[in-house]
């Protein structure tokens, strides 16, 4: 049998399952797989969901999030991590855990509260664990603009860019390595995301699509970040490959027929 010449890039999704197949675990895999990479999975809660919204949540015990840690990181070798929705402060606590046995650095974490239906996936008391347990430990937080509101406990701002640079950078002296303040919420003919760091910021442009098909935007944008990160690409040109591969995504999320509510957007677009 031929042997692989290469070590296969290699992300683990922690996160929660869509049963309507748009966002969480699902749209973490399906990017992972649309950018090359082998995805593997930790998950924290299922739910029952579809484009219409969010009827149910059921919460996989931490005790067996540990389990599946311990079963994936002792046996894959793990190029980068990718966290979303983590519903309660026991879970947090659990996966936080596990990364620290297993000595997980590279971790893009996506704050997941609300989803696209405006349904709430976190419990309040889970925001304050979110900003002391795993923000410090991760390489990148990408928060949208309610996100960054709520760990931050203020209003919500407009997709301003200097309101935006701000914003990230309170979020730095929260304890943050760095931000990717992302402005699709804003309104305008681009969708401007702002990378804030320590060393400064860098701006990154797309023409904003038009679409009802929206769902789980925010779960495929940090997947395809970690999904560049476990290739070996700098920060910076993991963003900017992720965020060109979105864009391309919502350009052909028309081409879907996907329930009746906002649907996902293409995550194969470039095959089929």
């Amino acid at each position: 049998m031929p042997q692989p010449t290469a070590k296969t890039p290699i992300a683990v999704t922690i996160a929660g399952s869509d049963s309507g197949g748009g966002a969480g675990i699902q749209a973490d895999l399906k990017s992972f797989s649309a950018l090359g990479v082998y995805g593997a999975t930790v998950i924290t809660a299922l739910t029952a969901q579809n484009t219409l919204g969010v009827q149910g949540i059921h919460d996989v015990p931490p005790e067996f999030i540990a389990q599946q840690m311990d079963s994936v990181f002792s046996d894959l070798a793990v190029d980068a991590v990718k966290i979303g929705m983590l519903s309660r402060p026991a879970v947090i606590d659990a996966v936080a855990a596990g990364l620290e046995r297993h000595g997980v650095e590279c971790i893009v974490l996506d704050p997941v509260m609300v989803a696209t239906s405006g349904d709430r996936l976190i419990a309040a008391d889970a925001v304050d664990a979110l900003r002391r347990i795993l923000i410090p430990r991760a390489a990148l937080i990408t928060p949208n603009l309610p996100e960054a509101a709520a760990l931050l406990d203020t209003a919500e701002i407009a997709a301003d860019e200097d309101a935006m640079r701000r914003q990230g950078e309170a979020l730095l002296g929260r304890g943050a390595r760095a931000v990717l303040m992302k402005g699709g919420h804003g309104g305008g003919d681009a969708s401007v995301d702002l990378l804030v760091e320590p060393s400064g910021v860098t701006r990154f442009e797309a023409p904003r699509v038009h679409t009802r098909n929206t769902h789980g935007t925010g779960c495929s944008l940090s997947a395809a970040i970690a999904a560049g990160l476990a290739k070996g690409q700098t920060l910076h040109d993991a963003v900017g490959a992720a965020k060109t591969w979105l864009t391309g995504a919502l350009q052909a999320a028309d081409r879907l027929a996907i329930g009746h509510g906002h649907g996902p957007t293409h995550h194969f677009h470039a095959w089929w």
